[in-house]
This record gives structure tokens, C-alpha cells and sequence, in this order.
């Protein structure tokens, strides 16, 4: 992963049911997400802004909304293709995909 030069944050934003991705405390990206039943988030669309593209960001809001997940004992349904080959990429959240 490239260098990031920025303070980065992600929180969960309930309101909006999205994750934002906060950098030097401006919106750079969002992770957008349902929750279709008790204990499961559907990820459904993973955006950065342009100008961001290339420093791994989307990277980050996904690790740390599967993280989230995962300290919230839930299960995720990857239907965002970021999400989904991020996952493929590190097996280490496989465990965290909800059972079809």
C-alpha cells in the first residue's frame, strides 16, 4: 500500500448507513451498507473521491468496516465487487461472509 500523507479516519455513520472515510477531517470516501437482518451489514458500494484514487483508501474504509463487523460478532454480505475481491485478497475476513 502507497504512503498515506493525510490523517485518516473511518466512522461508522449510523444516520446515513455508510462508513466515512475522513481525511484531515474532510468526507473522502464511503462505504454504503444495509442491514437486511439482525447480526448481518450488506456493504453495498465503496466510493473514493477521484482526487484520492491511488493511495489505498478504499483499502482502509473496507478493513475497517469488515473490522467493525467483525467486533460487532455480525456477518457481511459483499455485494460491492470492491468488497467482495477485497475479501478474496484477505482470507482473513472469509469467516466474516454471511452463509447464502
Amino acid at each position: 500500500m502507497t504512503e498515506i500523507d493525510a490523517s485518516v479516519e473511518v466512522v461508522d455513520n449510523t444516520e446515513d448507513s455508510r462508513y466515512d472515510l475522513l481525511v484531515d477531517g474532510e468526507l473522502g470516501g464511503t462505504i454504503v451498507y444495509r442491514d437486511p437482518s439482525d447480526g448481518v451489514r450488506q456493504l453495498v458500494h465503496t466510493e473514493v473521491k477521484p482526487e484520492l484514487g491511488g493511495r489505498g483508501l478504499a483499502g482502509v474504509v473496507a478493513r475497517a468496516a469488515l473490522d467493525d463487523i467483525r467486533a460487532k460478532g455480525w456477518k457481511v454480505v459483499p455485494t460491492c465487487p470492491y468488497v467482495a475481491s477485497y475479501i478474496g485478497k484477505h482470507p482473513e475476513y472469509e469467516d466474516l461472509v454471511a452463509s447464502r
